[in-house]
């Protein structure tokens, strides 16, 4: 996530509730994408440091766990950059030119001078920032979707230019050895199913078979996932999405909640501003004195009670809006109520960072030592494909 400061209650809803899930089901790497901040704020990066402390403070208060996840800044981990400089080397400039965004957001940041290299390479920068990991899984809303497949397509570039070893079939069959007889021959059946036949589960299955075998190292599993689809070694793993829904969490005036619309409510936000600025919001425009009945379905407020109320309570409170049974005033309390219990619990956690600064360093400097292992581990083998691995 790029490092925008303290986050609201959409990001909550649209992204961060996501994250807090994913935790407990796989092996998550969540990092603020500093860097990435730099391709539009280059000129003036003086606050990227500390809004990225109060974002990650935000996901720590939304539940993301550090003992679960790992957690780290994206310019702590600096092989992040030198994938990225070594993609830059084999990218043709017109895959970037054709990415759906490029265009899109020069036209909405027109104020600034985006016509650099860091804006034009930010697709390579988020592939780097994937491919590093290995990542076969990559959460992003339905908008992403180009972004990954762009990091899929380069996968297969690279793998293509640097996975075609000269004795690639010898190594490949003596790191099949390792597998042991039974598994040696099933892993054979499996290659001649896809092959011979097309049968893409067979796919798969084969990986599934790879990806348990403790006798083999990384470079051999490579070497035999190409081996078993007919490729060469594949060095980089091609990433496929996990579709996050698009946040359904509107702002104080009915749009999609955002910073720059001014109709945010702040994840951590002050108990009494966020009542005030409930207190404050439109509702039905039909609806002049209290004694007027109101249409829910024309109130802003009521899009915010899909989100906090449940079904008896919208009921009652449709009922007694549309027969002027309830005050606006009145029908807004339990939305205040939704919210301040949703952030109770988050301003909690959030107080144990705020009170310790040096309890957050760690948590980055643990990540960022944890992402670096692995980081380093795949920078081996690019290099080595590469033929930089000097030694």
């Amino acid at each position: 996530m790029r490092p925008t400061g303290a986050l609201h209650l959409g990001h909550y809803h649209g992204v961060l509730k996501n994250w807090v899930r994913l935790q407990d089901e796989y092996p998550c790497l969540f990092f603020a994408a500093d860097w990435h901040a730099l391709t539009t704020q280059y000129d003036d990066p003086r606050g990227i440091a500390q809004a990225t402390r109060d974002m990650v403070i935000d996901w720590l208060a939304a539940g993301v766990d550090p003992n679960k996840a790992t957690l780290f800044v994206q310019s702590q981990v600096l092989e992040h950059a030198e994938l990225h400089l070594l993609f830059s080397m084999l990218t043709p400039l017109g895959w970037l030119e054709r990415v759906p965004t490029y265009k899109d957001q020069q036209e909405k940041l027109s104020s600034k001078d985006l016509s650099t290299y860091g804006f034009l390479g930010y697709p390579l920068l988020m592939s780097a920032d994937i491919l590093i990991y290995r990542a076969d899984k990559v959460p992003v809303g339905e908008d992403q979707i180009p972004h990954v497949e762009f990091t899929r397509e380069l996968a297969r570039r690279f793998n293509h230019l640097y996975g075609r070893e000269p004795d690639f079939e010898e190594k490949a069959r003596a790191a099949m050895k390792k597998l042991g007889g039974r598994d040696a021959r099933a892993f054979e059946q499996l290659r001649a199913r896809f092959q011979r036949e097309g049968e893409a589960g067979a796919v798969e299955q084969g990986r599934a078979l790879l990806a348990e075998a403790q006798s083999l190292s990384q470079a051999e599993r490579e070497r035999l996932a190409g081996y078993l689809e007919g490729t060469g070694r594949t060095i980089l793993v091609e990433p496929g999405y996990l579709l996050t829904e698009a946040s359904k969490m509107p702002g104080l005036d009915g749009q999609k909640m955002s910073k720059s619309y001014d109709n945010a409510i702040a994840l951590r936000e002050d108990a009494a501003m966020v009542t005030q600025k409930i207190r404050r919001m439109p509702t039905d425009p039909a609806r002049v004195r209290r004694t007027d009945p109101g249409d829910p379905d024309k109130c802003p407020v009521w899009q915010l009670h899909r989100v906090y109320s449940n079904d008896p309570c919208r009921a009652r409170l449709s009922h007694e809006c549309r027969t002027a049974g309830i005050g606006c005033l009145d029908c807004k309390q339990p939305v205040i109520d939704g919210i301040l219990g949703e952030q109770a619990p988050m301003r909690e956690r959030a107080q144990t960072y705020l009170d310790r600064p040096a309890l957050l360093r760690e948590i980055l400097a643990d990540g960022a030592a944890r992402a670096g292992e692995l980081a380093r581990e795949t920078m081996r083998d690019v290099r080595e494909a590469m033929g930089l691995g000097y030694r």
